[in-house]
């Protein structure tokens, strides 16, 4: 486990300097963002955290490379605002290829507040794979890594039509459950696939309609979903309808 945390810092020390120095070679420009999901259940990873829909609004800023996010869940059910996660983020390109670093903080309610840092690495080809590596260095003191597939139809001028799929692996992160035998574990975690149709209702304001089909990719992982999701349930399928507006 020290030598992951030795190469994970390493790691994100040289992309840190990398993005530094294509900062200061980019032209600087500022955009801001505003969004809310309206969602049948709050989905996270496989894990189903409600019972019932869920208000998931989100507001960004980007300064060139540089972002910063704050996102937020309200429970219908319970009527309780439960969770406000900070992320912090860089993006640049090297030629086909594009890097996002950055870090989330989890601010929960009814559990311990925990912290990520995450390298993501995506290749400029047909189908965008992306690979996105997390890791817990506060409650879950482990890594969770995501591959992902996605393909965007134009279907007219100001509609399209979004596909995705993605995969992902649980390396003893405590935050994502424990197998049959009350242990962290190491192994596949969950697979999801996903549609959405993205309509662009004026320059700045787009609606999108989604829906998706989680599920377990191993006997540990389906234990681990099973304690953890609201009601027992390790198969999900959950939608809703997202509104954003840019400025």
């Amino acid at each position: 486990m020290r030598h992951l945390k030795m190469s994970l810092v390493t790691t994100l020390m040289i992309m840190i300097m990398v993005a530094i120095s294509a900062a200061y070679a980019e032209e600087t420009t500022t955009a801001g963002s505003a969004s809310v999901d309206i969602m049948s259940n709050y989905v996270w990873r496989g894990q189903k955290l409600s019972n019932a829909s869920v208000v998931q609004p989100s507001v960004g800023i980007t300064y060139g490379g540089f972002g910063a996010n704050l996102w937020a869940n309200y429970d219908t059910d319970t009527n309780e605002h439960n969770e406000t996660d900070l992320t912090l983020d860089y993006s640049f390109p090297v030629d086909k290829l594009s890097f996002d670093i950055g870090y989330i903080y989890y601010a929960l309610d009814g559990a311990d507040d925990t912290q990520e840092v995450y390298l993501a690495v995506s290749y400029d080809v047909l189908l965008s794979p992306t690979l996105t590596v997390y890791y817990d260095f506060d409650q879950g003191d482990g890594a969770f890594i995501v591959a992902s597939i996605g393909h965007s139809f134009e279907l007219t001028d100001t509609v399209g039509l979004n596909l995705g799929a993605s995969g992902s692996y649980n390396g003893k992160n405590a935050v994502m459950g424990t197998d049959s035998g009350g242990d962290e574990f190491s192994g596949f975690y969950n697979g999801e696939l996903s549609a959405s149709v993205g309509v662009q209702l004026t320059k700045a304001l787009s609606i999108e309609p989604k829906i998706a089909y989680s599920f377990p990719l191993s006997s540990d992982a389906k234990n681990a979903i099973k304690k953890i999701s609201d009601d027992g349930d390790k198969d999900i399928f959950y939608g809703g309808v997202n509104l954003a507006l840019s400025f």
